[in-house]
């Protein structure tokens, strides 16, 4: 990113995880970028919901020509435990992780 060293207060990403063809360097540059008490939320899908909430996006989601590219995310998509290994080989400092019946998320341990 072409961003001076810390200058956001926060950054915010929903649903782009699995398209990051390099999600260890976009930490890395998230943790450059932020301020030393910023704060950032990263959620996506994960590749491991059940299979009937699978079924019920699949479903929901309009127009039907969207399906295609809404299973090709969720298969794209990573894991609780692939999300700690990469997070582990980062700058990125302070997550914790939670995960939903749709994904995971990603954030700054703070109150």
């Amino acid at each position: 990113m072409t961003f001076d060293n810390r200058l956001f207060d926060a950054v915010f990403t929903n649903g782009s995880l699995h398209e990051w063809a390099n999600p260890e360097m976009i930490f890395n540059e998230i943790a450059r970028v932020l301020k030393p008490d910023g704060r950032y939320v990263i959620s996506d899908l994960r590749r491991d919901m059940i299979a009937v909430i699978k079924w019920f996006l699949w479903l929901t989601v309009k127009p039907t020509e969207m399906r295609p590219g809404l299973i090709t995310s969720i298969s794209a998509s990573y894991t609780l435990p692939e999300i700690k290994e990469i997070l582990a080989r980062t700058k990125l400092r302070g997550w914790r992780i939670n995960q939903n019946l749709l994904g995971i998320v990603i954030a700054t341990n703070q109150r």
